[in-house]
């Protein structure tokens, strides 16, 4: 858990959050953070990743609260359309700043 002493996004022991670190997760939270919401396969074609793979990413993260999945149809067709919940954005947002932060505190 993050503490006052210590920035958002960050545990007690300075990790960062795991659920989002995670290339193909933090390329899928980057992705929703700048569009609102975005249909399964166009993730995938942006993202390069396999159906399985992407599917087994977004359980995760709809798991973690941080993705909500809307299953409907587009004409006769199935679509899933994913995007950022509140608690995403702001899980997001404290990652990015505490990356920001750590990485700002390396020597050069």
């Amino acid at each position: 858990m993050a503490t006052p002493e210590m920035p958002a996004g960050l545990s007690a022991h300075g990790e960062v959050d795991r659920l989002i670190h995670e290339p193909a997760r933090f390329q899928v939270m980057a992705l929703l953070y700048v569009i609102e919401s975005a249909d399964f396969t166009f993730l995938m074609n942006q993202l390069g990743l396999t159906w399985g793979n992407l599917s087994a990413h977004i359980t995760k993260l709809e798991e973690g609260g941080y993705v909500a999945v809307e299953k409907g149809f587009k004409g006769k067709r199935p679509q899933t359309m994913l995007s950022l919940t509140r608690a995403g954005r702001k899980a997001f947002n404290a990652y990015r700043q505490a990356m920001k932060q750590m990485l700002d505190e390396i020597p050069e």
